[in-house]
């Protein structure tokens, strides 16, 4: 299919570009394959935009007699408004968009056209492999391995090819596991704290049934990270009653009879429509400018956005309590998690949400805007973000990361013209070749001019356990996302760079501190080198 045909209108003058905090703007609009360019040629006021088309979630069509207005609203929240003239060519410009932003085919997005215009020095693509993850787990521990049992991904399609599972556990074993796990996915390790040896895994619900179908590879694989002597968590992400109904469809649980040395902990975690519908009517709350301060604080509440934060961030810290907790009891030593692509679980690590097959192009298919049907579209990764942002306000000097990193992860989740975020899992990655064909978002973001910009130069290296407050006054609204778009932003970033100035010189003159005690010292010792030589 060639672009062309999906383009109606290429191009359109004396268009009107309205945006919040922004004076109109007069141009020129073109529409390409995959972007949307407006430019004004003021010689005062020199303006360009360039707007993903896959970065549209809606928009909408108004007509004045003649006069044509498109509202564009974006994944990433902001909302613009063209003034097109002509009711004919606004009409036509409206099709092709529309067509443009909801193609059905990935091999069309634009990461497969995009060619970087800077030096690649690192292939992003290599960033986090797990065998290198692995070199650092064997420097620690001989109790692990690396298994390619699902290297067709025969095994369990969302799987990666590579995991890490027991040492004591041989494939023949693993195979068996994933015909008793949901979707065949079986316990692999998520992450092992050094300190304590303790360890996350992570899989899906047993298919234990109403006969209480029983797996003892199963049982085996998952004692075989306790060490004699000790018990273990499992954290259900369901609620008891929800976890004891799927067993009518073949699901279930671990059932303590075969499981003895483990404890069962339901902690439940809102469904994905429960969660999209949240993130609808928070942004609908912050979009509105009319409200007063009762109508705006009970749309807020209303949204149930922070509620979900505040049960997210418990159920962390409760991961983080039964893996932390191990360094001064014996009870207790593997934590197991059953994942259904959470956010609590995502925590373990943005490659290890990759690897673990969350399905980034369902969930981020659609923003908040989006009138069509929802499907599976959940804004889990931003929740996950989120929870990140609202531990980085609590501990500014704890994260060598800053806000902006966060909102770039955000904006290129859901449109990027980086493959990284294609695909569902490592299997459909595999398939579209997205190493070969597309160029990682890693390949950017590691070049040292753009490590820069999301440093925190508050960052101050932090060895101790960090345990975030979740009660309902130590949360607030992640500004930075929710209402960036609708306010001003000139005196913030100006206050955010002077900060960063003041915290520059200050360790400037900190070094010069620093570097005038060492020639004190040096000069102390010479002048008492000299005193002992004159002693007669």
């Amino acid at each position: 299919m060639e672009f062309a045909e999906l383009i109606k209108t290429p191009r359109a003058d004396n268009v009107v570009l309205h945006r919040p905090f922004h004076a109109a703007v007069e141009g020129t609009l073109c529409l390409t394959g995959h972007h949307l360019i407006f430019s004004s040629r003021r010689h005062d006021n020199a303006e360009e935009l360039w707007l993903l088309h896959s970065n549209i979630d809606s928009i909408e069509k108004r007509f004045v007699g003649s006069l044509g207005t498109i509202v564009i609203k974006c994944k990433d929240l902001r909302i613009i408004q063209l003034d097109i003239p002509g009711m004919e060519e606004c009409l036509n410009i409206a099709s092709s968009i529309e067509a443009l932003s909801t193609l059905d085919s990935v091999t069309l997005m634009y990461p497969f056209f995009y060619r970087p215009m800077f030096e690649v020095v690192e292939d992003g693509w290599s960033s986090f492999l797990l065998e290198q993850e692995f070199e650092h787990l064997s420097s620690v521990t001989n109790e692990w391995r690396l298994s390619c049992v699902n290297k067709e991904f025969s095994v369990c399609p969302s799987y990666p090819p590579v995991v890490i599972v027991p040492k004591s556990i041989d494939d023949d074993a693993l195979r068996k596991v994933a015909l008793f796990r949901h979707g065949g996915r079986f316990p692999v390790l998520s992450y092992y704290h050094k300190k304590n040896g303790m360890a996350m895994m992570r899989s899906s619900q047993p298919l234990t049934g109403t006969n209480g179908r029983r797996c003892k590879e199963d049982e085996k694989l998952i004692n075989a990270t306790l060490r004699s002597g000790r018990r273990g968590f499992v954290i259900d992400t369901r609620p008891l009653a929800v976890a004891q109904q799927a067993r009518a469809k073949g699901g279930g649980f671990e059932q303590e009879v075969h499981y003895p040395q483990w404890r069962r902990i339901h902690k439940y975690i809102e469904r994905f429509n429960i969660l999209q519908e949240s993130f609808i009517k928070l942004v609908e709350a912050c979009n509105d400018q009319s409200h007063n301060m009762d109508r705006w604080l009970s749309k807020l509440e209303a949204s149930n956005w922070l509620t979900h934060i505040k049960e997210l961030l418990t159920a962390a810290c409760l991961a983080a309590q039964c893996i932390d907790s191990c360094m001064d009891r014996k009870s207790s030593e593997v934590l197991f998690c059953h994942m259904s692509s959470h956010p609590v679980f995502l925590c373990v690590a943005l490659s290890g949400s990759h690897q673990a097959g969350h399905p980034f192009q369902q969930r981020c298919a659609q923003s908040a805007y989006s009138n069509s049907k929802q499907k599976w579209e959940a804004p889990v990764f931003l929740l996950f973000l989120e929870c990140v942002w609202q531990i980085h306000r609590q501990f500014p000097c704890s994260f060598e990361f800053n806000e902006q990193f966060l909102i770039m992860l955000f904006e290129h989740a859901y449109a990027s013209q980086f493959g990284t975020f294609l695909g569902n899992n490592e299997n459909e990655r595999a398939k579209l070749k997205l190493p070969q064909k597309t160029m990682s978002l890693w390949s950017w973001v590691n070049r040292p001019e753009e490590l820069s910009r999301f440093q925190n130069p508050l960052y101050e290296a932090n060895s101790l356990v960090i345990w975030p407050s979740v009660a309902p006054q130590s949360l607030q609204l992640w500004e930075g996302v929710f209402l960036r778009w609708n306010r001003p932003s000139k005196f913030l970033e100006e206050a955010e760079e002077e900060r960063i100035n003041i915290i520059r010189y200050n360790k400037e003159l900190q070094a010069k501190v620093n570097a005038l005690r060492r020639q004190l010292a040096e000069l102390e010792t010479e002048e008492d080198a000299r005193e002992e030589v004159e002693v007669p």
